[in-house]
Order: structure tokens, then sequence, then C-alpha cells
């Protein structure tokens, strides 16, 4: 039998079990260095950063860089082109300077007469080196945003100051530049403010360092036979002439030159020296056209001493500029007038006398009167004005 003093167990089939033990409280828990700080705030996620657009300042960048470049461009083309200028001013007879008539106030302020002499000077005539070949007022207007070319016949009679009538184109010859702008300001009355003389030996030149000139051709031509293309004498007896067909064609300076001096059309017998002087007009007109063009812009640096080559003028590289900017801002067509006459055999030439109507002419030019072409059947030298 147990003894009363030691537990006993009772199996009942399971797990033996002794004598109830007093609950045991849990294990407490492991405190680490975290238990012990302090409670803080509550737990935040940080704010997610937004993302900057950056497009705007690279775009502002690549701006400033375009209008860096840009400055740059006209800086240097200027520098080029004021150079040519230069030795184009040295080239001028210093008696033309003195003949112009002073003009009053800027050319982007106020109207500008400048005289184009187109001087033929491959002929050794004359203290000029030959007569000139083409005689063109032009007139701009920044008041009204226009440009106006008067054409001046070579063969209409006019009285040359100090040597009596003659052909106008004789004044060039006798007194040079300074002789021709003084026989201009008689024969229209008005002053001119600036002179250019271009060599026509050396004129395609221009024309080659633009890239070519853009001429609309109104009509088929087959020329005379002049300035023959090639070196045999046998091939020049067998050649016809140039020959231009119709419509917009870019020519090459030789060719645009050619162009301008066709005084002979062998299929229209009714063309005459008023229509070469049309001719010329259009080459010049696409000359102002190319020059201040963007495509002339971009290669100012390379090409502004040449645009300037074969010219003597009393303009200032800002002059031209300015001037430039004028025929930019042009918004019309360029108003083109010639004067005119009859034709007339006196002694051994062939001369186009002058008719009323060149007053009334030269009244369109300045913008006085309506243009008014030359009327119907009037003959081949009618003065008149056409836009």
């Amino acid at each position: 039998m147990a003894s009363k003093d030691k537990p006993y167990r009772v199996y009942r089939g399971g797990r033996a079990r002794g004598p109830a033990e007093p609950p045991t409280a849990p294990p407490a828990p492991e405190t680490s260095w975290h238990d012990e700080l302090p409670p803080g705030p509550p737990f935040e996620a940080p704010p997610q950063r937004r993302r900057r657009r950056r497009w705007p300042v690279t775009v502002l960048g690549l701006v400033l860089c375009a209008i860096l470049l840009a400055a740059l461009w006209v800086a240097l083309g200027y520098l080029a082109f004021r150079s040519g200028v230069a030795d184009a001013n040295a080239r001028l007879d210093e008696r033309a300077r003195l003949a112009l008539s002073a003009h009053s106030g800027s050319p982007l302020s106020s109207p500008t007469n400048l005289l184009l002499v187109g001087a033929d000077s491959g002929a050794s005539r004359g203290p000029s080196g030959g007569r000139s070949d083409a005689l063109i007022l032009v007139r701009t207007d920044p008041g009204e945003h226009s440009v106006a070319l008067l054409s001046i016949p070579r063969d209409l009679r006019v009285e040359i100051p100090g040597h009596g009538l003659d052909k106008v184109n004789a004044a060039y010859a006798l007194g040079g530049p300074a002789l021709a702008i003084e026989t201009v300001e008689n024969l229209t009355g008005l002053g001119v403010n600036h002179v250019i003389v271009v060599d026509f030996s050396t004129f395609p030149e221009v024309i080659d360092a633009l890239g070519g000139v853009t001429i609309d051709v109104p009509k088929r031509i087959v020329s005379n036979r002049f300035d023959c293309p090639f070196p045999s004498p046998a091939e020049c007896e067998r050649w016809p002439g140039w020959r231009f067909a119709p419509g917009r064609q870019t020519m090459d300076g030789r060719r645009a030159l050619v162009y301008a001096r066709v005084r002979k059309n062998q299929l229209d017998a009714s063309e005459s020296d008023v229509t070469r002087g049309e001719r010329q007009q259009q080459v010049v007109q696409a000359i102002a056209d190319e020059t201040v063009s963007l495509h002339a812009f971009l290669r100012l640096p390379f090409i502004g001493g040449d645009l300037v080559q074969p010219v003597a003028t009393d303009l200032s590289a800002w002059d031209l500029m300015r001037l430039g900017w004028v025929k930019f801002r042009a918004p019309g067509g360029t108003l083109r007038c010639r004067l005119g006459g009859t034709g007339a055999q006196i002694g051994d030439g062939d001369y186009i006398v002058g008719v009323e109507e060149n007053v009334a002419v030269v009244a369109m030019f300045e913008g006085k009167s309506a243009p008014q072409p030359p009327s119907p059947g009037s003959g081949p030298f009618a003065p008149g004005c056409e836009v």
C-alpha cells in the first residue's frame, strides 16, 4: 500500500496524470533595444517626387543656339559683303560722286533714285572704255513699299551737256558715269541720288555666284548672231543664233547676259531696242529677287564679295542692305516703265526721237499718276508703264 506522503497516479487509459499543478504564467517576451525607445509618431510613407518636364528647357536652348548661329552667319556675311563693297567704292570715278544729287533722309524713310549703268567695256571707245549698253533708273519708295524701273532706250536722241544732240548711250563714252548722270537728270527732271556701274564683261559672275536667276520668257526667241559660243569662225557662220524657249527657266550668268542683250528676234520683226530694254528689266528684277532670297542669305559668307565684283558704286554696304530691305518688303509687282518715241533716220544713224508722252511716263514712274501701258498702234517705240 502506498504511503500517504507520496503522490500516486491513477491510470485511466490515457495519459497518466498526477496531482493538479498550479498554472504557470507564460514566459515573458524577449526585449530588445527597440522596445526601450519611446513611442514615436505613426509611420507615414514619404511623398513621391513628381518628375519635372525638361522639354521646354531643351527647346529654349535649341532656339537660343539657332539665334546665335544666325547672328554669327549674318555677321560673317556682312563682313564679306562690306569688303567687296569697299572695293566697288574705290572703282567709282570721283567725278561721278560729285555729279550725284544729295539725298535727304534714309533709304528706309524717303524715296531714292538710283541709276544703273551697264557698261559695254569690251569696246575701247571714249574715256570710259565704251558706250553704255543699258540705262535703267530704279526708284524705291519705302512709304509706298514699292519699286519702279524706268528704261531709257540707248538710241534715244537727247541733249548731252556740252556735246549737243546724240544718242543717250554716247554720254557714258564721252564723259563716263558723271556725264551719264547729268544727261539722265536733264532728260527726266529727276535727281539721281546713287549710281551703280556694272561691267558687262564680268556681269555673269554675279549671276553665277547667286546660283542663276529665274526668268519668264514671254515668247520664243531666235536672236541675231552675236557673242558666238564657238571658237571656230566656220562654226559661227553656220550657227543660227541664240535660242530661248518660252516659259519660266533658270539661266546662268552668260545666258542671262545674252538674253538681256538680244536686239533682234528673227521670229518677230516688230521687236526693237525698247523690247530689249524690257528684257534688261527682267534680268535686273530677277537678280534683285534672288539677292534678297533665303538661298542667297544662306550663302552670303561665301558670295558676299562676289556679288559686287563687277560693280562700281557710291553706295555703302549698309545702304545696299537697306535698299534690299525695301525691295524685300515691296508686296506687289515691280512697276516697269520705259521712255520712247518714234524711229527716225538722222544722218547715218538710227535714232528714237522722244515724244511728249515721256513726261507722263516719268510722272507714272514717280507714282504721281496711275500707270498706263503704251497706246495700241502707237508703234514699236511707244512709251508706257506696266506692272
